[in-house]
């Protein structure tokens, strides 16, 4: 589903995501009250959804729809990459943000990946959420916190702080000379290590404890 109150825009995202094998566009919204009746009656798989709108913003819409649909992924849609309600968005559910202008080729990997429950790190916004995570963390461990560097294999570290980057499985994969389904099973394990259930959060938790 798109939800963004400019028209224009979301004509751009359906050209693009309609041409796209295994993707069907069920339902657009203009805003966020909108969006959640819309959701709540067509259950999407992902939504595609902008942070700024009227009547109800970004935020309190993915808020309700995770709520409501724990199953339906979201990934928010914002203009500037130092849009503070990125960090809003992620707190309140959201899978995974991009910029708007984000080639298309970028948006159909988001797309597909939330699709499958994996979420997306837009690059040039992953590292600002980090380092606000980090400032607002009030307890930092330091870099050789024993409990996760035994947990994890050089490889996963490896894998971990590319993820970090914001860099997809395909770019992991050429950047460490790896398949993308090793890259899938590193990942895996690293969850299951780390305790997380997301890309997310498992970066978040790797700044946090100064493993990157």
């Amino acid at each position: 589903m798109l939800v963004d109150d400019q028209a224009l825009f979301r004509d751009g995202l359906r050209a693009v995501l309609s041409v796209q094998a295994g993707l069907q566009v069920v339902a657009e919204a203009a805003n966020g009250k909108e969006a959640v009746a819309t959701a709540m009656r067509l259950e999407p798989q992902v939504v595609l959804m902008d942070l700024r709108m009227p009547v109800m913003n970004g935020v309190e819409a993915t808020r309700a729809i995770r709520a409501a649909l724990p199953g339906c992924q979201v990934i928010v849609l914002t203009t500037f990459d130092d849009d503070d309600q990125v960090f809003d968005a992620l707190r309140a559910g959201a899978l995974g943000y991009l910029l708007k202008d984000s080639p298309p080729a970028r948006l159909v990997e988001a797309v597909s990946a939330a699709a499958r429950g994996e979420s997306f790190l837009q690059p040039s916004i992953a590292a600002k959420v980090l380092a606000e995570f980090n400032r607002l963390s009030p307890k930092r461990q330091p870099a050789d916190s024993p409990v996760l560097w035994e947990k994890l294999s050089g490889r996963e570290i490896e894998v971990l702080q590319k993820l970090a980057q914001g860099k997809s499985n395909k770019e992991i994969g050429v950047a460490l000379n790896l398949a993308e389904g090793t890259v899938k099973n590193h990942l895996s394990n690293i969850f299951g290590k780390l305790g997380v259930l997301d890309r997310t959060q498992a970066a978040l938790l790797a700044r946090e404890r100064g493993l990157i």
